[in-house]
């Protein structure tokens, strides 16, 4: 028997407790302060506003980043796999061996000063 009447009783708290939800439901939302629509407008332009901001930075960062990629690195690339394939004709070649010491070191040179230039730019 103790058990039933145990049943009984967290039957009802269990319908006090969803009733006295809905009550406190209902109260807050009496307490809420609705926006006015002028409100809502005004804030819904801004966060639009916002957004397309953010939008219209992320697109340009991109832009800036890809051209680099485009006319920094990818050129470099391009410059080393071509002075790369050059000295290796040109070792190959019965020329002399100091002119081609000479091409190899000004092309490092000026791949190393490029690269050095590029990071300077990338961090600033």
């Amino acid at each position: 028997m103790p058990k039933e009447a145990n049943k009984k009783q967290d039957n009802k708290k269990q319908s006090k407790d969803k009733k006295h939800f809905m009550k406190d439901f209902k109260a807050e939302l009496k307490r809420v302060i609705w926006p006015t629509p002028k409100q809502l407008i005004n804030n819904t332009v801004a966060v639009i506003t916002v957004v397309l901001i953010t939008a219209a930075i992320v697109f340009v960062l991109d832009f800036v980043f890809e051209s680099m990629n485009t006319y920094g690195i990818d050129k470099l690339k391009q410059i080393v796999d071509t002075t790369n394939t050059e000295n290796v004709v040109d070792s190959n070649s019965t020329t002399d061996d100091e002119s081609v010491n000479e091409e190899a070191n000004e092309v490092t040179n000026s791949v190393d000063n490029s690269e050095v230039e590029n990071s300077n730019s990338v961090e600033e």
